[in-house]
C-alpha cells in the first residue's frame, strides 16, 4: 500500500493515519493531505505579547469565498 500524497510505500510497523476521506498517509504527509485534499479554511496572522491575534492573509475554500461575495452583492448581512 502507498501513502496518497507522496506515493511511496507505507513501512510494516511505521506509523499511518488513515483519513475520513479513506486514503492512508504517512504521518509528515498528514499536513499536506489535509490542505491539499480538504482545503479547510483558515487564517494565517501574528500573535502579539498579549495575546492579541492579527490577521495578515486569509484562504478560505472558493465556494465560501464565492457566497460571501454573491451575499455582499445583495447587501445583505453574511452569516458567520
Amino acid at each position: 500500500m502507498n501513502c496518497a500524497v507522496c506515493g511511496s510505500p507505507l513501512l510494516f510497523d511505521r506509523v499511518a493515519f488513515h483519513c475520513s476521506c479513506g486514503v492512508f498517509v504517512h504521518s509528515y504527509c498528514w499536513d499536506k493531505h489535509v490542505l491539499q485534499a480538504h482545503k479547510p479554511a483558515f487564517e494565517m496572522g501574528t500573535i502579539n505579547l498579549n495575546g492579541e491575534f492579527k490577521i495578515i492573509g486569509s484562504k478560505l475554500p472558493e465556494e465560501i469565498q464565492n457566497k460571501q461575495v454573491v451575499t455582499l452583492a445583495k447587501r445583505e448581512i453574511p452569516e458567520v
